[in-house]
């Protein structure tokens, strides 16, 4: 089933015919989210700087747990894991253009398992 998506971009609106994730209706409000998760978010819409050299690279959706969009469209970051030696499975992951005005972030804390939208 398809769902039409209506988006901003740059203050526009922006129309995009995507297929709606298993997590779709799962949503967390970004001051639920651990702190350090609020940092990596508040770091995005800065636009740095991140901690780690894969920060803002592209994240393809392979799991196909995200609504359906062209490749490029998102982008992951860490969100520190207390105690981990590496990057541990936390990530947000935001999908828009500039990414430092992203149209939509989600959460994961299970390394892209599952999926919740941030809002604000």
């Amino acid at each position: 089933m398809a769902a039409l998506v209506v988006g901003l971009v740059g203050g526009a609106p922006r129309e995009a015919l995507a297929r709606e994730p298993a997590s779709a209706g799962s949503v967390v409000a970004l001051d639920e989210l651990p702190r350090e998760a609020q940092v990596t978010h508040r770091r995005i819409l800065a636009g740095g700087p991140f901690p780690y050299s894969k920060d803002g690279t592209t994240f393809f959706n392979r799991e196909r747990l995200l609504p359906r969009a062209p490749r490029g469209f998102y982008r992951e970051y860490t969100v520190r894991t207390p105690g981990a030696s590496n990057r541990g499975a936390r990530r947000i992951v935001c999908g828009g253009e500039p990414p430092t005005r992203p149209e939509a972030c989600y959460y994961t804390a299970d390394h892209y398992a599952s999926f919740r939208r941030i809002i604000p």
